[in-house]
């Protein structure tokens, strides 16, 4: 699926305009929440993301999908990484 794709189809299911984000290399983020649902096409690089007990890595071509509210961690490879996101808030899924 190309970022073109991928974004449409979002844009399809409701959620907002994706936006690319960069991470730098080496970096994490605790355990956290947010308050939208996210859905990632990771673009370059890789995320591990740790929630319920379970981890894994994205790398490029892969999709991640949170529900909102839904407690993490994140941690970002030797080259960063770099992501296409769209985000919906959960009264709208």
């Amino acid at each position: 699926m190309t970022p073109d794709q991928f974004a449409q189809a979002l844009m399809g299911e409701g959620f907002e305009p994706a936006v690319t984000i960069a991470r730098e290399p080496g970096g994490r983020l605790d355990e956290h929440t947010h308050p939208f649902e996210a859905r990632a096409l990771i673009l370059a690089g890789e995320i591990g993301i740790a929630s319920a007990g379970a981890e894994r890595v994205y790398r490029a071509g892969d999709v991640f999908h949170l529900l909102a509210e839904t407690p993490h961690t994140e941690w970002y490879g030797a080259e960063g990484v770099r992501y296409l996101v769209g985000r919906r808030d959960p009264a709208q899924s």
